[in-house]
């Protein structure tokens, strides 16, 4: 199910089709968004879970090759804070030497698309969504699709569809580092690392008050060191370390922290608020709406 983009979107096409989003209002999709779409759409049909690790560049992104930087998440919205992590990433491998090609992606996996049942803003939105503010705001960085959400099943899917990348990076917050030495989260946490860490390194950005220096105390613990030559700090301004897409889900009528077109594509198409939530019980429910209407064009356009 995909819903349309916020009407800010629209560059003065000169041929829409038109989809009513509010009493008395109408908002517009340009024939070209909806082949975009329709693009993503198909291109996150043909990624299978259940099959082995794969990886797809999502439409308008280049293939990745040589030097890579990941940065998977739900981007569910996507935040300044996200982006701020990608620039600064941009800027760690520039600092690697000019020689070497590199190569900047944020990554969104199909295997966790269930939880779209708790927050509703489907994945394919989610990617044109990103698409549009890379676009503006991270130049040249790209998007991957992935069949899978494990990092060391994600880095062999990239490895897999991509056999031209050299080095391999994921990038993280500090939230997730602890996940990932957590042992609680294996059977044979050595053995799980060594596969991880062999496929790619881990850049790591402060989350909160957890910076370099926490960082470093969690690497220098006996069970971490042998790790630690393959997870490196990622400098992060403290006025991002705070923003979360929880937030934005959560406080809808606060939209700081979120770039412009995220913005207002929650203001216009209101993803976050259920029919629960509303003052008006009688009032409808946009999201839906307008979801079912563009699956409706999507089923019409592929027809054509």
């Amino acid at each position: 199910m995909i819903p349309i983009l916020a009407c800010s979107f629209l560059q003065k096409p000169t041929r829409l089709t038109k989809i009513g989003y509010n009493r008395g209002m109408q908002n517009a999709v340009a024939p070209h968004i909806l082949r975009y779409y329709r693009r993503v759409h198909c291109s996150l049909e043909s990624l299978n879970p259940a099959a082995k690790p794969w990886a797809l560049v999502a439409p308008r992104s280049a293939p990745p090759r040589g030097n890579v930087i990941v940065f998977p998440g739900s981007f569910n919205p996507p935040t300044m804070a996200h982006l701020a992590m990608l620039k600064q990433a941009r800027k760690f491998a520039k600092h690697q030497g000019r020689s070497a090609h590199w190569q900047i992606y944020a990554a969104l996996s199909k295997h966790t698309v269930d939880k779209e049942t708790v927050a509703r803003m489907t994945l394919v939105d989610r990617v044109v969504l990103l698409e549009r503010v890379l676009k503006k705001q991270v130049k040249h960085a790209g998007i991957l699709l992935l069949n899978r959400g494990l990092y060391v099943e994600q880095a062999l899917g990239i490895r897999a569809a991509f056999p031209e990348v050299k080095q391999l990076y994921f990038l993280l917050g500090f939230d997730k580092i602890v996940q990932i030495l957590d042992p609680r989260y294996y059977t044979d946490r050595e053995a799980a690392l060594h596969a991880l860490l062999c496929q790619a390194h881990l850049l790591v950005a402060p989350r909160g008050t957890d910076g370099e220096a926490e960082l470093r105390a969690l690497l220098a613990q006996p069970e971490n060191r042998p790790f630690a030559h393959a997870i490196h700090h990622l400098p992060l301004s403290t006025a991002y370390r705070d923003i979360s897409s929880t937030q934005a889900r959560t406080k809808q009528t606060d939209l700081q922290g979120l770039p412009d077109e995220v913005a207002d594509f929650l203001k216009y198409t209101q993803p976050y608020l259920t029919p629960g939530q509303k003052r008006d019980k009688d009032e409808n429910d946009l999201y839906t709406q307008r979801t079912e209407k563009l699956q409706q064009l999507l089923q019409v356009s592929a027809l054509l």
